[in-house]
């Protein structure tokens, strides 16, 4: 059996890989891909042997921040980042979800303040029995993670 090579390789950056198809775009937007100015690839609904459809992310010359994983992580938290340097994976970052997500969702409570005024949202990170939950800081409301509504940047 060949092997096809779908994607260019990355000489330095971030690979983000695994990530559930229908989740890809709002990854580009959290990280405001769509402002970056250096060489990238965005792939979609490729074959997966971990799920029915993923994408991939390549981002040369670009290594993201401790907040922005755990951003990723909110939305999909099975993927997988790798630290390309030199054609090599350098290092494997587990996604790990913070105590807090700042201004990246809306709150579900259509009453809130962050609704109404220009209030960045700010919620804190629930974890029990493998069950994420958020809090909103302002009104207490909280969504679970299946329910989370991304802020369009």
């Amino acid at each position: 059996m060949e092997k096809e090579l779908k994607v260019a390789a990355l000489r330095n950056g971030t690979v983000i890989d695994h990530i559930p198809a229908e989740k890809v775009f709002q990854v580009v937007s959290i990280l405001r891909l769509k402002y970056y100015n250096q060489p990238l690839t965005i792939g979609n609904n490729y074959d997966s042997k971990r799920m029915t459809a993923k994408g991939i992310i390549k981002i040369s010359d670009r290594y993201l921040a401790n907040d922005e994983i755990s951003k990723i992580a909110l939305i999909a938290p099975n993927a997988s980042i790798n630290i390309i340097k030199e054609y090599q994976v350098v290092e494997k970052r587990a996604l790990v979800l913070g105590d807090e997500i700042n201004d990246v969702m809306h709150c579900a409570n259509p009453v809130c303040i962050t609704n109404h005024q220009q209030i960045p949202t700010k919620f804190f990170v629930i974890k029990e029995d493998n069950k994420v939950r958020l809090k909103c800081r302002y009104c207490e409301r909280e969504v679970s993670q299946e329910d989370i509504k991304l802020k369009k940047k």
